[in-house]
């Protein structure tokens, strides 16, 4: 059998509104649910280079989506489809039910923010987050209240008279997220909304980010190549490459359980050992792996013929690391540790195993001198679980 997921409940509970604490309902796995966006067969292309091709994906009320991959992948063109930017060479987009073919950008129930903030320098804060109010001709007392009303969303109340120049990096960005939300869009679509911020201020403005989105109820699609970042904020992740999804699923199932070797090498670290098929149960599997020297064990059985050549991929951190033999686990073998990388709560150790191969094993610093426990050129003995791998056949 593959290796899959378990499956979800059938009645997941409600998301709180209470921020990232909250329990995140799953709406895609309700069959009568109604998606908010469902792009379909969507084929982009500009003259012979092909951006996307052939996606198709439903995105629900209230979700946090994430378009994950490198540059090139395609996320960016299928966001500005979203927003109208860019026509579907093939295909059709529909948001809330209606098609969005020849929708104008300004017509469509989305609003935009980019990575740049494209504040206007010359306007306060609050001129700034109230220009798409005037501009629609909405009344002074309402885009009084309703700035005010989104400028505490964001904590930026307090800056209201302020310039463009006057605030930091994340103030900024704060302030074209409510400029963003104030016209009460049914999605908001953020391009790297946190590329420009500092890894400390990006942390912190992700977990902001989650709240404010649980507080309105507003679809988010956001474009990022940071997997962190999809990791932290999406409910799902679409992970593409070549103007494809290559896989769609939550944080979770995307990192336990890749579907190829693209997506095992993007998200996270993994180490890959290349195998052939030996034996193959229902309940295990057996692969041959030379860099193991010996067998790859599996706790469950594989979708494939004796012979036919996998690849196993490995977590650093399911790996475990002794200088005794780990008698406990099926798989392990013998090394000589070569590098050392000290990050404060883990340590990533690099270990040479046989014909040369190189395989980087995670552990937690649990003592405040944990580093001293192992070094350089030191033999080790390491190995992991039945389940610790996944077999991947791609």
């Amino acid at each position: 059998m593959p290796n899959v997921p378990p499956a979800a409940t059938a009645n997941p509970p409600p998301r709180s509104l209470g921020g990232v604490s909250g329990q995140r309902v799953q709406p895609w796995r309700d069959p009568s649910a109604k998606p908010m966006i469902q792009i379909q067969e969507v084929r982009k292309t500009f003259g012979d280079f092909v951006a996307v091709d052939g996606v198709s994906v439903d995105i629900f009320p209230g979700e946090l989506f994430a378009l994950l991959g490198g540059s090139g992948c395609g996320k960016t063109t299928l966001l500005r489809m979203l927003a109208g930017f860019e026509i579907p060479t093939e295909g059709r987009i529909l948001i809330d039910g209606q098609d969005m073919s020849t929708v104008p950008p300004y017509a469509r129930p989305v609003n935009m923010m980019f990575q740049s903030y494209a504040l206007f320098p010359h306007m306060s804060v609050e001129q700034n987050v109230g220009f798409g109010l005037r501009m629609d001709g909405v009344s002074k007392a309402d885009t009084a209240n309703r700035v005010a009303e989104a400028l505490d969303l964001v904590q930026m109340g307090s800056f209201a008279k302020r310039r463009p120049h006057q605030l930091s990096g994340g103030q900024r960005q704060r302030v074209a997220l409510a400029r963003s939300l104030i016209k009460r869009p049914k999605v908001l679509l953020l391009d790297e909304p946190l590329g420009a911020l500092d890894k400390k201020l990006r942390e912190q403005t992700q977990l902001e980010l989650l709240n404010i989105q649980s507080k309105v109820g507003i679809t988010f699609v956001i474009v990022t190549h940071d997997q962190e970042e999809a990791m932290t904020l999406a409910d799902r992740i679409s992970v593409m490459d070549r103007g494809r999804i290559q896989q769609l699923g939550t944080p979770a199932e995307i990192y336990e359980f890749p579907k190829n070797r693209f997506v095992a090498n993007f998200i996270g670290s993994v180490n890959l050992f290349e195998a052939t098929l030996a034996v193959d149960e229902p309940d295990r599997a057996e692969l041959d792996c030379p860099d193991f020297g010996g067998r790859i064990h599996v706790g469950h059985g594989v979708t494939g013929t004796i012979g036919m050549e996998f690849s196993v991929a490995v977590r650093p951190e399911k790996i475990r690391m002794s200088r005794k033999p780990l008698v406990d686990l099926p798989n392990q073998m013998q090394g000589t540790i070569k590098q050392i990388v000290y990050l404060g709560d883990i340590s990533i150790y690099f270990i040479e195993v046989g014909g040369g191969k190189q395989v980087r094993v995670t552990q937690p610093n649990l003592d405040r001198w944990a580093e001293g426990e192992f070094t350089w050129e030191d033999r080790v003995h390491i190995g992991w679980a039945a389940d610790g791998g996944v077999v991947l056949a791609q």
